[in-house]
C-alpha cells in the first residue's frame, strides 16, 4: 500500500521514546503514511506536548528515563481518555508487563520492527 492509499491526514500521534534513532525511524515511517507527528525524547515532553494540542495516539517505548512509557500511559488515560494508546518495547520482560494492562494500550509492539509492521499496527489501532 502505498501512501496515496492511506487516509490518514488530520490524525496526530505522539511519538515518545529516548532512544533517537527508534525515535527518528518511527516519525519517519508515520509520516511518510501520511499521520502528523509530534516525536519527544522522554516521558515527560510528552505530557507537555499533549498540554499544548490534542493527540489521536500515543506511541511510546515502555523502557524511559525519568517517566517510563507505563507511568505515562496511566497519566494520559486517566486525564486524555479519547487518546488511544500504543506501547513498544524490545524486552520480553516489559512487553509481558504492558501485556498485563490490556485495560490501558491498545497494542504492544515488539522492537525491532519493520516500517511496514508500524504503519499497519498504527492504522489497526487507530481505526477501533
Amino acid at each position: 500500500m502505498t501512501t496515496a492509499d492511506r487516509n490518514n491526514s488530520g490524525k496526530w500521534i505522539l511519538v515518545a521514546d529516548d532512544e533517537p534513532s527508534v525515535r527518528e525511524f518511527v516519525e519517519r515511517a508515520l509520516v511518510y503514511a501520511g499521520f502528523s507527528v509530534t516525536a519527544v525524547a522522554d516521558g515527560n515532553s510528552a505530557l507537555e506536548a499533549l498540554g499544548i494540542r490534542k493527540y489521536d495516539l500515543l506511541l511510546t517505548d515502555i523502557v524511559m528515563p525519568d517517566l517510563d512509557g507505563i507511568a505515562l500511559s496511566l497519566k494520559v488515560a486517566k486525564d486524555f481518555p479519547d487518546t488511544k494508546i500504543m506501547m513498544m518495547s524490545g524486552y520480553a520482560n516489559q512487553r509481558q508487563r504492558a501485556h498485563n494492562l490490556d485495560f490501558l494500550a491498545h497494542e504492544v509492539i515488539s522492537k525491532p520492527f519493520t516500517l511496514e509492521e508500524i504503519i499497519e499496527q498504527t492504522t489497526k489501532v487507530l481505526a477501533e
